[in-house]
């Protein structure tokens, strides 16, 4: 993929804390950017102003996957790249990538799967159509499998 292939991305600036003894971006982190991403790839498609604070549908990470390229520095700012790629009947899939700000310079790609869950401890449900309408519209494709 290209960074162009993302109709969606945030800024964000490494911390401190975010960082190893080697002053690069430790790697468990890499996951927190993804977490960042989709929350704020859920806001921008209208999941929030469709569903009440904490009342939009349940999903659980089933996968997650980080495929590293290049060091991501202190205080450097980041694009987090995010889109949905796909939906099946009861899990979606995000792409996801990092970049310099502004810079086409993959420093890391990845996906996460998410299932949908009638309940938080619930099992697999399917994905309701409202909520996949959202990400084609804002995607301007269709995402189902």
């Amino acid at each position: 993929m290209a960074r162009s292939d993302f109709r969606f991305h945030i800024t964000k600036r490494v911390r401190y804390a975010e960082i190893d003894a080697q002053a690069v971006v430790f790697n468990s982190r890499y996951l927190e950017y993804f977490d960042i991403g989709i929350t704020e790839y859920w806001r921008a498609a209208g999941v929030h102003d469709r569903w009440p604070h904490h009342a939009s549908p349940e999903f659980h990470v089933a996968r997650a996957e980080v495929d590293y390229k290049a060091p991501i520095l202190l205080d450097e700012e980041i694009d987090i790249c995010v889109r949905a790629s796909r939906v099946g009947r009861s899990s979606m899939t995000y792409m996801f990538e990092l970049h310099g700000k502004g810079r086409e310079d993959l420093r890391a790609g990845g996906l996460l799967v998410n299932v949908h869950v009638g309940e938080a401890r619930g099992a697999p449900a399917p994905v309701p159509d409202e909520f996949v309408s959202l990400f084609e519209a804002f995607e301007g494709c269709g995402l189902r499998a």
